[in-house]
């Protein structure tokens, strides 16, 4: 039962196991650890090679306790990362799985790039998309646009 004034941090602690459980099913995983850290994963690297506006737009959208994972050890002042390749993107990717390594890294990062686009407003998918490089933003697929 919630206490009191405690609404909204139940609330987004069940938010977040929802995301974490529906992109593991996206996965097929069957490892929700695996899957909140490739998410925590993808989402700190977007972070990472976004401008600081557009990454504080990005996460505005986020669930705050996913807000909160986001921002960990966040440096402000050190981004756009200058090494913003597709390449170097999987390769941080890969950097956080090295005692236990994902496989099809670009395929995972482009199911978890989808899964975003179903939980964050298409217009702000679009501005995160445009500022990623192109070989990157190949990983993305566009969001339909409206009829």
């Amino acid at each position: 039962m919630s206490t009191v004034g405690l609404e909204n941090i139940d609330h987004t602690v069940q938010l977040t196991h929802s995301w974490i459980n529906e992109l593991d099913e996206q996965l097929g995983w069957k490892d929700k650890s695996q899957s909140y850290r490739v998410l925590r994963s993808v989402l700190q690297a977007i972070r990472d090679w976004l401008q600081v506006n557009e990454a504080a737009d990005f996460a505005a959208q986020l669930p705050s306790l996913l807000r909160g994972v986001y921002y960990e050890q966040w440096r402000p002042s050190a981004v756009p990362v200058k090494q913003r390749s597709k390449q170097d993107f999987i390769a941080r990717i890969n950097h956080g799985f090295a005692g236990n390594p994902v496989y099809y890294t670009p395929e995972v990062v482009s199911i978890v790039f989808r899964f975003l686009s179903t939980k964050i407003g298409s217009g702000e998918i679009e501005d995160v998309r445009r500022a990623l490089p192109a070989d990157l933003r190949a990983l993305w697929p566009a969001t339909p646009k409206a009829a």
